[in-house]
């Protein structure tokens, strides 16, 4: 219901903007800018939807010959007691437990074509559990926002853009980044359990977070004593390595308890490809309303409207040129990565804007899209509260942006 409102918003909004630019300003070419945009929008969800099938035959199959294997449900017993208490409708060593596990460290690691299958295969199990198909139920909305929440541990990525336009250290974003993204997760993961009336004092999921909090506060000391061009390798290796790592595990396995691995692949597979299809309406959906409300010149008008109302506040404004590439986070990650490398080019990728545009394309991920792909492979059209606490992680992401922005680079 929500992602509806947004949806007829986008339009109306450029609608009536496009008409004042029109008869006030004397703008011809404002609809015909509008109009190319929603084909080109168009062509764009298409594309990425066919783009998507290749990795998401790929995944699917795999994850198939893991589940088939047991590597899954081992990995569902390591996270089993934390999920149990974050995910309580989610039964015991239910394969959904790895799935999730799996796609949040892909995330982590910044592997994003290899996260959207694996989170899209834990929405479909989700959906097993779901009993009323057409409302997205809590243990959907809580692996929903951790994905919003857009935790990234290795901004490999981001560190490559920054190096193509010229960065003289494109890695000094990389604890920024770290900061800002675990605040966002952790005020997400917050937002949906005030929803779900889940305990966060509870011993085990204060370890496990306490944990994981160690872990990301080594992992950012010992990136901080080497050199910019150790990060960029380490993390490249580590991460690919990783990744290579779990498929051979996968494979091993199944086919150590003589699972027919080419067979399981192959049924797999083809679960993969009618998710792949069965996107393509929603992502296109979502890309176009994105697509006219940026052509329109509302998104500047929000920035530059934004700036002035803490300039009379005298508050320091230097970071309102990078908020573009905020604002674009929540709605299209290409959009967003359009802007930040637009930031970056227009005011030096080792400028204050650069640099803070990189950390807010890393502090959160791309909320409406998500919501909009991930429950419409599943036929979720009740999303309930999950756009709420999704845009509180991402608020939360752009503020701790904003201020570890200003710590560490004004």
């Amino acid at each position: 219901m929500v992602l509806n409102y947004i949806w007829i918003a986008f339009f109306l909004i450029a609608f009536a903007v496009g008409l004042i630019r029109l008869i006030i300003l004397g703008d011809a070419t404002i609809f015909p800018d509008m109009m190319a945009a929603t084909f080109d929008m168009a062509k764009t969800g298409f594309e990425i939807s066919l783009g998507l099938t290749g990795v998401m035959t790929l995944w699917m199959g795999l994850m198939k010959v893991g589940e088939e294997g047991g590597i899954v449900r081992l990995m569902s017993r390591a996270v089993g007691p934390l999920f149990s208490r974050l995910f309580p409708e989610i039964p015991k060593d239910h394969p959904a437990n790895g799935s999730i596990m799996m796609n949040i460290a892909a995330n982590m690691l910044g592997l994003d074509n290899a996260a959207t299958p694996l989170g899209l295969k834990a929405m479909s199990q989700l959906q097993e559990l779901n009993r009323n198909k057409d409302t997205a139920s809590n243990a959907m909305i809580m692996f929903l926002v951790l994905n919003a929440s857009g935790l990234t541990i290795i901004p490999i990525s981001i560190m490559v853009y920054r190096t193509q336009l010229g960065a003289a250290d494109p890695s000094d974003v990389f604890i920024p980044i770290l900061l800002a993204t675990f605040f966002s997760t952790l005020v997400g993961i917050t937002a949906v359990s005030l929803f779900q009336r889940i305990n966060l004092f509870n011993k085990t999921i204060l370890a496990y977070l306490g944990g994981f909090t160690l872990l990301v506060s080594g992992i950012i000391w010992y990136f901080s004593t080497i050199s910019q061009e150790q990060v960029s390798t380490i993390s490249s290796v580590a991460g690919n390595l990783i990744l290579f790592s779990i498929i051979v595990s996968f494979i091993l396995l199944a086919w150590l308890k003589k699972v027919n691995v080419y067979e399981s692949f192959i049924e797999g597979a083809k679960e993969g490809f009618n998710i792949s299809i069965r996107i393509i309406p929603y992502l296109v959906a979502i890309l176009v309303a994105v697509g006219v409300f940026r052509a329109c010149g509302a998104m500047d008008f929000v920035v530059q409207l934004i700036g002035r109302g803490f300039a009379a506040l005298g508050v320091n404004t230097d970071f309102v040129q990078a908020l573009p590439t905020a604002f674009m986070k929540p709605l299209s990650g290409s959009g967003a990565r359009g802007m930040m490398v637009d930031t970056m080019k227009a005011y030096g990728a080792d400028s204050f804007a650069g640099r803070l545009s990189c950390i807010f394309q890393g502090a959160a991920d791309t909320t409406f899209y998500i919501i909009a792909v991930y429950f419409g492979s599943v036929g979720i059209k009740k999303t309930r509260y999950a756009v709420t606490a999704g845009l509180l992680a991402d608020l939360a992401g752009v503020i701790a942006a904003v201020l570890v922005a200003y710590l560490f680079f004004h």
